[in-house]
């Protein structure tokens, strides 16, 4: 999995991506404490990968184009598909207290952490799960209508059509 972010594009080739793979238990009990009730079905992951990058780290770009944040979701994109591959789940969740777990990681003030990364084998104990989540568990949850988010030759505001 490390492979495949290592050797995901970034723009000039940058790499801004840090990742800390946390799986000692104290440190990831700490990182645990860190999670909202929402995502307690994480609580049972041996491996929890931080990841983290600032903006001088790559391309800052016009208009506000920090392109590290794509870049590093692009490589964890990568990382997620390595991971299926191997029958590992790895979810990215965007719920947590992110100044908490700085904290726990050491990760200096200017970086940004960027997501957590839950990681585990499935399991058969869905009891930590909620009714949303166990319901998604069994069936796709519903994706927007293509002709939402694609457009042709120019931007069209999905509400006016």
């Amino acid at each position: 999995m490390a492979e495949a972010v290592r050797l995901s594009p970034s723009c000039n080739n940058n790499q801004p991506w840090n990742i800390i793979a946390v799986q000692g238990k104290d440190r990831l009990d700490a990182l645990k404490e860190c999670l909202p009730k929402g995502n307690s079905w994480a609580l049972r992951s041996p491996l929890i990968l931080a990841v983290c990058s600032q903006p001088a780290d790559d391309c800052e770009l016009s208009d506000r184009r920090d392109y590290h944040l794509f870049d590093c979701g692009l490589a964890i994109g990568e990382m997620l598909l390595c991971a299926t591959g191997m029958g590992i789940i790895a979810h990215p969740i965007a719920g947590y207290d992110p100044q908490a777990a700085k904290e726990v990681l050491d990760i200096p003030s200017g970086h940004i952490l960027i997501t957590l990364v839950i990681c585990g084998r499935p399991g058969k104990d869905d009891s930590m799960l909620s009714e949303k989540q166990l319901s998604h568990e069994k069936e796709r949850p519903l994706r927007r209508p293509m002709e939402e988010n694609f457009f042709e030759d120019f931007w069209r505001n999905p509400l006016e059509r």
